[in-house]
């Protein structure tokens, strides 16, 4: 037996020549559509046998029992990747709160032409987790189309954005006052405070303790770990390193690296330098030199943007805009005391 195709609302954008997000509005009832227009759009989805389903006419009232986790795929590297540590304890504190989780990765393509991701145009999610950077013009795209979103691991500049952040810029600067009691006072920040707003609030945190101590904070500070807007690390060590002897790395990604380009140009970790990351990511941990990090409790991050986004998706009160998950530093033999 041939099964029918099932019927999508970019099936329906297509036939009549408009947006997706056109489409959704006009079968939600809502606000932006014109009558006529709004009219010719029920009558073609009844037509070609699209179901609505009550969680895209409700949003409140929590439908399909799933809550989309959608990932740029260059943030999802298997399990060398956080974000693929991030995403199992997200489906375990989900499970825990009776919701499942449909995991779907997008393109740059796909958020360079603003792509739906398939599972909000088929519902097939009542809320939907956004883990990892995706760009302004992406995000509004999904606010057109449903409100029950959050925004993990990253913010925008709209404040009426509910997100869940590491406290990047605070755990950082107490990270680096703590290398500059120990001695240091030649540091580095290794990363691109372009590429994401958490790299950014983490070097943000790094130079406000190295401006307190009246330290240079200048280019020859600042080395980075890959390109613009980019996910793999290609870090430009400089062939003279200004003596500098610690490395402020943004994460352990970006440390582990790190320490094996300095350790093939014969610099012992951490007799001759100390270098230092951020998450405290089991798999980057693997070296024989422990790592100087700051732990921030996955299983928190997860509790609170399971938490957020089930509250939205069931109509329940909760605290809007910015959520953050504090951390500790945890000092290993990566660092070492030179006072």
């Amino acid at each position: 037996m041939i099964q029918k195709k099932k019927v999508r609302l970019s099936d329906i954008a297509d036939k009549l020549n408009i947006s997706i997000v056109t489409v959704s509005k006009a079968l939600a009832d809502k606000e932006g559509v014109g009558d006529e227009l709004r009219q010719q759009i029920k009558e073609l989805s009844a037509e070609m046998g699209y179901k609505v389903k009550k969680s895209s006419l409700h949003p409140s009232n929590a439908e399909t029992g799933n809550i989309g986790i959608i990932i740029p795929n260059g943030y999802f590297l298997a399990e060398s990747s956080y974000y693929w540590f991030l995403f199992n304890h997200l489906t375990k504190a989900l499970l825990k709160r009776n919701f499942y989780t449909i995991l779907e990765l997008i393109s740059p393509e796909d958020e360079a032409n603003l792509r739906l991701p398939h599972l909000l145009q088929d519902n097939k999610v009542d809320g939907v987790i956004m883990l990892g950077e995706t760009s302004t013009a992406y995000i509004e795209n999904i606010e057109k189309y449903t409100k029950n979103f959050v925004l993990l691991d990253f913010y925008t500049n709209n404040t009426n954005l509910d997100s869940v952040c590491d406290d990047n810029f605070f755990c950082t600067y107490i990270l680096t006052n703590k290398i500059l009691s120990m001695g240091h006072t030649n540091i580095a920040f290794v990363g691109n405070f372009k590429s994401t707003t958490s790299i950014k609030d983490r070097f943000m945190g790094f130079q406000k303790a190295m401006l307190e101590h009246n330290l240079p904070c200048d280019v020859n500070s600042i080395i980075p770990d890959r390109e613009d807007g980019d996910t793999i690390i290609k870090i430009k060590l400089p062939e003279d390193l200004h003596g500098i002897t610690c490395f402020v790395c943004n994460c352990d990604e970006t440390a582990a690296a790190l320490m094996a380009r300095l350790t093939e140009r014969g610099l012992r970790i951490p007799e001759d330098v100390s270098v230092t990351g951020f998450d405290d990511f089991y798999f980057f941990n693997k070296s024989s030199i422990p790592l100087t990090t700051v732990y921030i409790n996955p299983e928190d991050t997860a509790d609170i943007a399971s938490d957020l986004i089930v509250k939205k998706v069931t109509g329940q009160p909760y605290i809007k805009g910015r959520h953050v998950v504090t951390g500790t530093v945890v000092i290993r033999d990566s660092l070492k005391k030179l006072n």
